[in-house]
């Protein structure tokens, strides 16, 4: 019963994750263990391997709606107890100032996404940057929608396996500005310049939010037999970037994978 007490495990029993409900709260241990077959960690993209964390999530068990969007770093976690952490460290930073922050799914660089849209952090942490296939195919019952975690708000996240819930962002038709722009990472470096080419996707300031555009609000959210929740989707931005209910920031805001940055500002504000 995933919306109350639970244990979930996987392959040899290596990954954990228990629920349970306390003062109000749905309670989440895990040791971030993905339950479904990964890619090879570390990879030419990603020289990290995976390895087992120690965290606890606290969910609103009765969501609220606050009235406004606000960023999350970490905006939820799957059933399974690895998180979704939509945004990225790389950058391309131009000498006339601009930012321009590189999305995890993209064609420029490599950033040893698996067949999940998953790769894994320095601390060794499994993390989801769009649909979780493994996991979704694990949690299908046959319906259209189907329950794979939980905002830190307390609203559910869905997959729509028909992909009827569109999101309402759009490919930006302003030329970027950027003139001698360098990435640079420990183990890659690329220079470039962004000056007069065409947005793509492959920044996260190509996106353009535009109200109505889908069924999705600016957080992927949308109101379904009348109760909101978000969804993860195929198509830009696959994991929202905001949540519209009242939560707490449980790990560090900011840092390497803040807010948007670049010449356009990409959700709400």
């Amino acid at each position: 019963d995933v919306m109350g007490n639970e244990s979930i495990t996987g392959p040899a029993n290596k990954a954990k994750t228990t629920v349970s409900m306390k003062n109000g709260q749905r309670v989440m241990k895990t040791n971030g263990l993905p339950n479904h077959p990964t890619g090879d960690f570390p990879n030419s993209g990603k020289p990290n391997r995976i390895s087992i964390q120690r965290l606890t999530y606290s969910i609103p068990v009765a969501p609220k709606l606050s009235g406004k969007a606000v960023w999350a770093r970490e905006p939820g976690v799957a059933l399974n107890g690895v998180k979704f952490e939509p945004g990225t460290a790389e950058r391309f930073v131009c000498e006339n100032g601009e930012n321009y922050r590189i999305e995890a799914l993209q064609e420029l660089i490599d950033l040893g996404l698996d067949a999940n849209h998953a790769h894994v952090q320095p601390t060794g942490a499994y993390h989801y940057h769009g649909v979780p296939v493994g996991l979704i195919e694990k949690l299908d019952q046959g319906k259209d929608l189907v329950l794979i975690g939980f905002a830190m708000d307390g609203f559910p996240i869905y997959y729509s396996k028909s992909g009827q819930y569109k999101p309402s962002y759009r490919i930006s038709e302003t030329p970027r500005t950027g003139d001698i722009c360098t990435m640079q990472t420990p183990h890659t470096r690329m220079q470039k310049s962004l000056s007069n080419t065409q947005p793509d996707g492959t920044f996260v300031s190509d996106g353009e939010y535009e109200a109505g555009l889908g069924q999705l609000d600016e957080c992927n959210g949308t109101t379904i037999d009348g109760n909101y929740c978000y969804l993860v989707t195929d198509e830009y931005p696959y994991v929202g970037r905001c949540l519209k209910g009242v939560f707490t920031e449980q790990n560090r805001p900011g840092g390497p994978n803040g807010p948007p940055g670049g010449h356009r500002h990409q959700g709400p504000p």
